[in-house]
């Protein structure tokens, strides 16, 4: 494990067919809800911090050429809050966007020292209770990626 956070991380959006999307609860920040994020590590594509923090965050192993890369990033601000995990100076991150549909029913474990639940909810129900505005509008355009052959 890297002394500090590298600023560049993958969220990724876990879907049904039906675009039911999976949302964890922060443990360090109850009744805050998100896709599955993570920080890249060591020299780590960011293809392979998507699928690790899946697997780790969810429990769900994400077969070979079943993630997509929208090709979309964010940048946003570090919350002041967690700054002290990246090093000195840094205070924003850029963020990949992947998605991954999965069958409804797929079982989830979560990583209890990350989250406290998880829940699916329809996709403008999950974008509507998450916190971050870039995790919102990745759901909202879900629909969109979906039809495009998950290409946004």
């Amino acid at each position: 494990m890297q002394a500090t956070k590298r600023p560049v991380s993958a969220l990724v959006l876990i879907h049904t067919p039906s675009l039911d999307v999976l949302l964890l609860e922060r443990a360090s920040i109850p009744g805050f809800w998100q896709s599955v994020t993570g920080s890249q590590e060591d020299d780590e594509t960011l293809v392979q911090t998507a699928q690790r923090e899946t697997a780790e965050e969810t429990g769900v192993v994400v077969a070979p050429g079943s993630l997509i890369d929208w090709r979309l990033s964010n940048r946003y601000e570090i919350f002041p809050a967690w700054r002290h995990r990246y090093a000195a100076g840094v205070s924003h991150n850029l963020e990949q966007v992947f998605s991954l549909c999965v069958p409804a029913g797929t079982p989830i474990t979560i990583a209890p020292q990350e989250h406290l639940a998880h829940l699916w909810l329809p996709w403008r129900e999950a974008a509507a209770k998450v916190f971050s505005w870039s995790n919102r509008d990745a759901i909202l355009m879900l629909p969109l990626a979906q039809a495009a052959g998950g290409r946004v």
